[in-house]
This record gives structure tokens, sequence and C-alpha cells, in this order.
């Protein structure tokens, strides 16, 4: 069916199961598209519902019209999924209403006190959650637990439906699936534009509505839009490298420095040219050699703008 191989024999059952198995399809009842799984549907059903706000068509009705094999008129479907948007909307607004517990520093507000008190660390700078492979500390033992899969563990229990690409967090797996099913859950209020990632639609409220504050650098002025980037920024400034080998000495600014390090203490060649079918460790490494090697063989690189 395609071109793709793997080392064991359930892996390929597996992704020939999810990707082309024809009798196992999950279809949309807006533009009859097919998916491999009930995820997958759930994340491309959003586009249809950033596209037409005041029409939301939800999880549950597309859900039970993929399996039911009546096919109720397509008016019918939409008023039922307009009677769930409609309550879902009331259900968070009395939501809303029911957030005692207000923060004194700030006009945020929430439903419990265990949510106030890890929200009040913002403001006053405690973390008290110590990694013990690293210098880093963390305000929530969740953020924790997560810099440890992500940095210090080599375990990729999440894999993609689509392509088997393997990943240690499900964030990272939902942000991934998203551009093989193109589905842009987050819609901008003010124009009609939508975006797959939040850091997207946030840097796009700064830029063309001017909403939200900038992140400035006190060391040179340089702005910032996302958090993550600001503070990798300032600490290039101030010298200081959290990221710890766990192989080797070494430091690194950021995380994606140790991504791209770690493969040096492996024998794993995972990136290969695609001329003369020499292997790398590092992703890095290919395009210069790939270049190099069109040149010699006489091949013209083309770069388009």
């Amino acid at each position: 069916m395609c071109n793709k191989l793997f080392a064991h024999t359930e892996s390929l059952r597996k992704h020939h199961r999810r990707v082309h198995a024809i009798g196992n399809l999950y279809a949309c009842i807006i533009c009859r598209k097919c998916f491999p799984s009930q995820h997958c549907l759930t994340k491309h059903v959003t586009v249809h519902s950033s596209k037409n706000k005041g029409t939301n068509f939800y999880q549950s009705a597309a859900c039970n019209q993929s399996h039911s094999q009546s096919k109720p008129a397509e008016g019918t479907v939409q008023s039922k999924c307009l009677a769930k948007s409609a309550n879902l909307v009331k259900r968070r607004r009395n939501e809303a209403d029911k957030k005692p517990y207000k923060c004194r520093m700030c006009d945020k507000a929430f439903s419990n006190s265990q949510c106030l008190d890890t929200h009040m660390t913002v403001h006053t700078g405690d973390k008290p959650y110590k990694c013990s492979l690293c210098d880093k500390s963390f305000s929530q033992s969740g953020t924790l637990h997560t810099h440890k899969r992500r940095i210090h563990s080599n375990s990729k229990p999440y894999d993609c439906p689509y392509c088997g690409k393997l990943f240690k967090i499900n964030k990272d797996l939902k942000r991934h699936v998203r551009t093989h099913t193109g589905a842009k859950p987050y819609s901008c209020r003010h124009c009609s534009d939508v975006f797959a990632r939040s850091d997207h639609l946030k840097r796009h409220l700064l830029k063309s509505h001017n909403e939200g504050s900038w992140l400035n650098c006190h060391y040179c002025q340089k702005k910032f839009s996302h958090s993550g980037s600001f503070k990798q920024h300032i600490r290039r400034h101030e010298g200081v490298k959290p990221y710890v080998c766990s192989e080797c000495p070494k430091r690194f600014y950021a995380v994606n420095d140790l991504s791209c390090h770690m493969p040096a203490h492996s024998d794993n060649r995972n990136f290969g040219c695609g001329l003369c079918g020499k292997s790398f460790k590092c992703k890095t490494s290919v395009p210069a050699h790939f270049a190099r090697c069109a040149y010699e063989m006489g091949f013209s690189l083309e770069t388009s703008v």
C-alpha cells in the first residue's frame, strides 16, 4: 500500500490496520472525509467548528453518525448539534460563576483552593519540586514529571497512527497529528484566521490585533510572544545552561540543543542521504552532506523563496 518499512510484523499490521484498513474508517458527517481512528476524527471536526461559528458539530454527534447504519436528515443532525452547543455554552457559563477563590495579585479566579495555591507560585516564584537529575526546579509536580519524561527519559510510548513516529509525551503527539489531519482548533476571536497551535494564535493576536503583552528582554530589548523562547533567550544572556546530558558533563541552554547532542552517545543512525545512502546519527548533519553529494553527482539544487 505504501513504501514504509517496519522491523516487526506486529508493527506492520498495526500500521496497515490504522492507515490502510477500509473497514474501520471513521467518517465525518460534514465533509464525508474518513479517518483511521476516533481520535483523529475528533481533531478533524474542530476544523468545521472554527470555520462555521454558530453551527458547531461536536464529537458525540460525529461519532454517533459514523457508527450508526441509519442516516438521518442533515438538518436533524445539525439541530441536535446546535442544541448540544447551547447546553455546552450554558454549562461553561455556570462553571465560570462558581469560582469563589480569587487571586489577590491579579484578576484570576479558581474553583478550589488547591488551584489557587498552585497559581500563587507564579507570583511568589516558589518552585518546591526539584529535579533529581539536573538543577531545574518547578512550581508543580506535574510539570516536573513532564520534564523528566521529555529530558531524562528515552521512552517514547506515544506513536502516530498515520506515520508511526514516536513521542515521549502525549502533548507532542497531538500537535504532530495535526500535520496529518490539517486540524486547526485555535481560532482568532477578531478575524477568521485559525491555527494549529496555541502559541501561533497568541503571536497572531499580538502582531495583528495588539492583544496581550510582549515579553521584552531587559538586556537587548528584543520582543517575544512565547514564554519558552523568552526564557531560553535570557539564559543565553546570563550564561545559564540548565539542561545536562545524562551521559557526559556537557550542558545546554535549550532542550533542542540537548536532543541534538544525545545521538552522539548512541550507535543508531536514523538519518540518511537519499542519493548515496550514507547514514548519520544527527539530522543536522544531513543537509550539508546532501548538498555536497548532489554537487559531486552533477545535480543542481534549486531553492524557492
